[in-house]
């Protein structure tokens, strides 16, 4: 930017020698300080310069003003730049601009916000480069209502018609969910609107969970770059739909289209909700041999999570081991890897580890090991890390570290402390705590306090689906047939339902659901005729059914029957006529499998010398030779 561009030029003092790296001695002008500045990004190289103009009397030019000051920003030192600003004697509107982009581009959306306001109020108009600096910072709490207010200054100076004013105007009502506004400018842009345009119309949709709308916008787009696929795979994959995340990965693959890192990382998600392990394969064979993604820190953490979520702790092991630089990121993906496969005690070696190196735990990391010890039953150690970190390590506790204490003392037996952790809390328990709670009573068959924080959460009106099934539940196990009735009553005038219970299996690549006494597999009647067969084994082994699960007023052989047909054992059951003698049979099922269930498929590994892996909501059961890795700890 040239003087006369950044406005009057000031009379420039007696000129100085200047000394140049080359050790050439040059007239240090204020057009030489200007142009000098115009690529510098250090600080410390800013500093010297500044120096220089002071010392020549220059550092008043505007352009020099404007140069320095942008120089301090792109080297981080907003604090300089700002108080280059308001030492300014008559500062304008592109010197506020530069400002305001240095922090907002920062994710300092407060500040720049309200030099925007300094600047409005000293009668400086905004320019289109204000406008389309300024509306990315209009996130958060109030941040829609200030995002209108500029929209209207834009239309007051006829300036929402500038492509990059409508861009940064839709990607504002995008970011805060107001579709409809957002489509309004959208439409607005047709029929060739800016890629960035696409992009943001799409992920509002998806943040919606509108994706019907979004496909239907993704599928009307004549060309489409990796920036918009990665936009609707993101998008289911963010509101579990992870087949048609991982079918349009494949169909960007055929249009011709080259994933990025994200494209990848976003596919490797959609596989370790789905469970798929050959998937997983794939994919990793696909990083191993692209000429664009690398196996970085951040692919190799989706390897990580993606592997330990498909059951293979082994190849997950192997990704992290074969990373050359780790950051914590990639140790808590691990940590969570062994905490959800019953490996605690080495969850919290690695713990030990990553500070042995240096590297500074976060609260992810704490999560990962409080999982463990709770997977596991390490009281004393959990209650440890929890006082550690914020006595040690400065973290305030979340809601989701106070989760896993409850659950952790709630699974020990140690109820009443859970429920007293509960009500000392600074702030307010969620629904899945309250649950964690309920479930530790119905384990520990605590009646009375299972009464107490029903009657507590149905009076505060905090009872969901999860709280009435498990008090439901509670009653069901001790045969309190009237109280179940109510409960259900309850649960029916509200509307709720019960989820039902899917067990899903890989076979190759093919990937077969079951719902408890499922008929609908072309394979039905070998399905239960090898059921049939396990269940005469299992019970020469002497597994007695345990009917007191079935949670109805039915008689005993009923419910025998019952919990014979459960999801997992028709998954078991396929497997073994699916795959061949010694294969593991690896399993994923959307709730937590009932005790019966697990005390079969522990059998059912002895027997036929099977490895069974299995997936529930909350962790991994491997099951080999008739044993479990959780140690019957779950």
């Amino acid at each position: 930017m040239s003087a006369a561009a950044a406005g009057a030029v000031l009379p420039s003092p007696a000129p100085t020698r200047y000394s140049s790296a080359g050790g050439q001695h040059a007239t240090l002008t204020a057009d030489l300080a200007a142009a000098l500045l115009a690529g510098c990004a250090s600080a410390r190289r800013a500093s010297e310069l500044h120096a220089a103009a002071v010392r020549a009397g220059v550092d008043r030019d505007k352009a020099v003003d404007f140069r320095l000051q942008r120089a301090y920003a792109a080297s981080g030192r907003l604090d300089l730049a700002v108080a280059l600003l308001r030492r300014s004697p008559d500062p304008t509107a592109v010197f506020y601009t530069s400002t305001i982009h240095a922090h907002s581009s920062r994710g300092l959306h407060l500040a720049a916000l309200a030099l925007l306001s300094d600047m409005l109020s000293q009668g400086l108009l905004p320019t289109t480069h204000t406008l389309s600096t300024s509306l990315p910072a209009c996130n958060g709490r109030g941040g829609l209502a200030v995002g209108r207010a500029l929209h209207g200054y834009a239309v007051k100076l006829a300036l929402s018609g500038d492509s990059y004013v409508a861009t940064a105007l839709l990607g504002m009502y995008a970011r805060a969910g107001d579709s409809a506004a957002a489509r309004a400018l959208f439409d607005l842009m047709l029929p060739d609107p800016h890629v960035v345009s696409v992009t943001a119309m799409l992920t509002c949709y998806a943040k919606m969970g509108a994706l019907d709308d979004a496909r239907s916008l993704f599928d009307g787009l004549p060309k489409k770059d990796f920036i918009c696929w990665n936009a609707m795979i993101d998008g289911y994959t963010q509101h579990g739909r992870p087949n048609e995340a991982l079918r349009l990965f494949r169909r960007m693959l055929r249009s011709g289209v080259e994933p990025d890192e994200v494209s990848v990382v976003l596919a490797l998600s959609a596989v370790a909700q789905l469970g798929t392990t050959e998937s997983g394969k794939w994919l990793h064979s696909f990083v191993k041999n692209s000429p664009r993604v690398r196996l970085n820190a951040r692919v190799g953490t989706a390897l990580i999570d993606m592997y330990y979520k498909c059951g293979s702790l082994e190849d997950a092991i192997a990704v992290f081991d074969g990373l050359h630089d780790k950051d914590i990121v990639v140790w808590n993906a691990m940590i969570n890897g062994y905490a959800m496969h019953g490996h605690s005690r080495k969850a919290i070696e690695m713990f030990n580890q990553l500070r042995a190196q240096g590297l500074w735990p976060t609260d992810i990391t704490f999560i990962g090991v409080l999982n463990a010890c709770s997977h596991s039953g390490l009281v004393d150690e959990g209650c440890k890390f929890f006082k550690s970190m914020e006595q040690e390590y400065g973290i305030e506790p979340k809601i989701e570290h106070y989760g896993c204490m409850v659950d952790l003392l709630g699974r020990a037996g140690l109820i009443e402390e859970a429920f007293d952790l509960v009500q000392s809390m600074k702030i307010k328990p969620d629904a899945v705590m309250w649950v964690s709670l309920l479930a530790a009573c119905r384990l520990h068959k605590n009646m009375a306090l299972s009464q107490r924080i029903a009657n507590y959460l149905v009076a505060n009106g905090l009872a969901n689906s999860g709280m009435y099934i498990l008090l439901s539940n509670i009653y069901a196990a001790v045969g309190n047939w009237q109280e179940v009735g109510r409960v259900r009553s309850m649960m029916k005038a509200s509307g709720i339902q019960k989820e039902p219970g899917c067990s899903a299996i890989e076979i190759g690549r093919q990937v077969i659901e079951f719902v408890a006494g499922d008929t609908s597999h072309p394979r039905t009647d070998e399905i239960y005729a090898k059921l049939e067969e396990v269940n005469v084994l299992v019970k020469e082994q002497g597994h007695v059914p345990q009917t007191e699960l079935v949670l109805h007023d039915l008689d005993e052989a009923t419910k025998e029957k019952a919990l014979a047909v459960h999801s997992e054992k028709l998954a078991v059951a396929f497997g073994l006529i699916s795959t061949p003698p010694g294969a593991a049979i690896k399993i994923v099922k959307n709730l937590r499998a009932c005790a019966d269930c697990h005390a079969v498929l522990k059998l059912v590994s002895k027997i036929t010398g099977r490895k069974i892996v299995f997936r529930d909501r909350n962790r991994f059961h491997h099951f080999v030779d008739g044993a479990c890795s959780c140690g019957d700890y779950w």
